[in-house]
C-alpha cells in the first residue's frame, strides 16, 4: 500500500476520497454545517460525540484528520490495517499510565500541524443523549495550546427521525453493517461549533464546555456522571 509513503497532503486527499466513496456506497448523505478548522489553524483538536463506527468516515469525508482509538482496533481485520496506515493513535485502556503517553503523542501530532479527533464520551450512544465527557485526553489541548473544536454528529432515517440503526451499540460489526444497509437512506448532519482556546482552560473546563456546546447543538440531555477513569476510546 502506497499510503504511508506519500506526503501528508496526498494522504489526506486519499483519506477523504476513501471516506466519501464508502458513504456513497452505504447510501449515506452528508450535510455539513459550520466551518471545519482549516490549515491556517496550526493546532486543532476536534472533540466529537460518538454514535457509530461511521463517525470516523463522516469526519474524514469533510476534515481529514487522525484519530485516537483503543489498542484492540489494531488487531481487527481490514479496519485494523486501515487504522494503522492512517496514523491512528492507539491507547491501552487497561493501563492508566498510558494516558500520559498518548497525551504526549497527541501534542506532537498537533505541533506538527495535523489535526486530531477525540471521542471523549468513551463509548457510543444511540443518538438520543450524550454520555459524560471524560477529561483525561484533553490535557493535550492545554499542553499544546490548541484550539478545541466541538463537533456534533446526528444520523436521521428517511422519515427524518433519529436513525438508531446507525448507532454501534451491539458489538457485532457485521450486524451493524447489515442494519445500515437495510435503510433506504441515512442523512448525517455534521455541525462544527465555535472553537475554544485550549491553553486558557484546564482539561475539565474543556470537557464541560465542549460537552455543553455539542449538547446544545443537538438539543440532547447529558448523562452524568460515572467516576472518571481511562475511557473506552472510539471503535
Amino acid at each position: 500500500m502506497i499510503y504511508p509513503h506519500v506526503l501528508l497532503h496526498y494522504q489526506q486527499r486519499m483519506m477523504q476520497r476513501w471516506a466519501v466513496e464508502l458513504l456513497t456506497l452505504l447510501n449515506i448523505k452528508l450535510h455539513c454545517h459550520g466551518k471545519p478548522p482549516g490549515v491556517d489553524i496550526p493546532r486543532a483538536l476536534l472533540v466529537a460525540n460518538h454514535v457509530s463506527w461511521l463517525d470516523i468516515c463522516v469526519l474524514m469525508a469533510v476534515c481529514p484528520t487522525r484519530f485516537v482509538a483503543k489498542s484492540e482496533i489494531a488487531t481487527w481485520p481490514i479496519l485494523g490495517i486501515l487504522s494503522k496506515n492512517t496514523g491512528t493513535l492507539f491507547i491501552k485502556r487497561t493501563q492508566r499510565n498510558d494516558t500520559m503517553r498518548i497525551n504526549q503523542h497527541i501534542c506532537e501530532v498537533l505541533e506538527a500541524g495535523e489535526r486530531v479527533v477525540l471521542f471523549p464520551e468513551g463509548t457510543t450512544a444511540d443518538g438520543t443523549y450524550l454520555n459524560h465527557f471524560h477529561a483525561s485526553l484533553l490535557q493535550s489541548a492545554v499542553t499544546a495550546d490548541a484550539l478545541v473544536c466541538p463537533v456534533a454528529m446526528r444520523y436521521r432515517n428517511a422519515d427524518g427521525d433519529i436513525c438508531s440503526e446507525a448507532a454501534y451499540i451491539d458489538p457485532s460489526l457485521i450486524l451493524s453493517l447489515q442494519q445500515i444497509l437495510a435503510q433506504p437512506r441515512i442523512d448525517t448532519e455534521l455541525f462544527f461549533g465555535e472553537p475554544i482556546p485550549g491553553g486558557m482552560k484546564n482539561r475539565r473546563e474543556l470537557a464541560r464546555m465542549s460537552e455543553s456546546a455539542i449538547a446544545e447543538i443537538l438539543l440532547l440531555p447529558i448523562r452524568h456522571k460515572q467516576p472518571e477513569t481511562i475511557p473506552d476510546l472510539p471503535i
